[in-house]
């Protein structure tokens, strides 16, 4: 039987559950503001996220948004009034949060974490969505980086991800202009959404992939996402002599799950052998 997991506190502009074995599942619960990011709704992804990385019962986190939309970026009104008293350093601010906006836009997991997008997202819901593993939208979600027709610029790891995802032209065209593109767009021409679902399907399959994911050795699933990582910031000889050496693939080919991997690739194999040769008996005796 599963331990039972002690979910860290947190206020109610987040929603934590866990709907299946080794799934997290995260929701932003402020929908009548549209999901619009506050330093409190930080602070609590802060705390559950890195709960979530040093829980080994847990392998893969789902993040949605509460209401008609995933996340529509700062909320503006309490960053004008930061501004508007001077006590906010805006460039200081952004440079020393690590994991970006949210906690969640330069965040570098080594456990896979799938955007569940509903409606759409906007400014830092967009960047927050590029850096997940895997983007899945509801038909009818739109995209957009607005942050020039506002005076300020996509800071929290959007412009660098956005570039190695879509590369430069198409980047340069969302980042310069501001627009707005639908779902099958920005996975058709920029790739950063994996499918787009029909709404009502947009948490079921988010949860399937999650579970599918899930259903495999989590040491060899984190060294993987290790390898990407790796791949985004080092050459490929760099890229590769780091992850082969890391304490991750150490533990990939060292550790427990791999011998329960192989142990039930065997009882799999023994049992399909088994299978075949009495069906082919049963032939032979017709």
């Amino acid at each position: 039987m599963a331990p039972t997991l002690v979910i860290p506190s947190h206020s109610d502009e987040l929603q934590v559950s866990i709907p299946h074995e080794h799934v997290l599942f995260l929701t932003l619960n402020r929908p009548k503001s549209l999901n619009a990011m506050t330093p409190r709704m930080t602070e609590d992804l802060e705390r559950v996220l890195d709960w979530f990385e040093e829980e080994p019962e847990l392998w893969v986190a789902i993040v949605t948004g509460a209401g008609r939309l995933f996340c529509a970026g700062a909320d503006l009104k309490a960053w004008n009034k930061d501004q508007q008293a001077g006590s906010s350093d805006e460039q200081e601010t952004i440079a020393s949060n690590l994991n970006g906006f949210g906690s969640l836009s330069r965040r570098q997991s080594n456990k896979p974490i799938v955007a569940a997008v509903n409606g759409g997202a906007y400014g830092g819901g967009v960047e927050i969505v590029l850096n997940c593993d895997i983007v899945i939208a509801s038909e009818g979600s739109k995209f957009a980086l607005p942050e020039v027709k506002r005076g300020v610029v996509a800071a929290q790891g959007g412009i660098p991800r956005l570039f190695q995802i879509a590369g430069h032209q198409h980047a340069s065209e969302m980042l310069f202009t501001g627009r707005t593109i639908p779902a099958q767009e920005a996975a058709d021409r920029f790739g950063f959404v994996n499918a787009v679902v029909p709404a009502p399907q947009l948490l079921s399959a988010a949860l399937r992939v999650a579970r599918e994911v899930a259903s495999n050795s989590p040491d060899a699933v984190q060294s993987t996402k290790h390898g990407l990582l790796l791949s985004q910031r080092l050459s490929h000889s760099d890229s590769f002599m780091t992850h082969i050496r890391s304490n991750l693939s150490k533990r990939v080919y060292k550790g427990d799950n791999i011998k329960v991997q192989f142990i039930q690739m065997i009882y799999y194999a023994s049992t399909h052998a088994s299978l075949l040769i009495r069906r082919a008996s049963r032939r032979l005796r017709r």
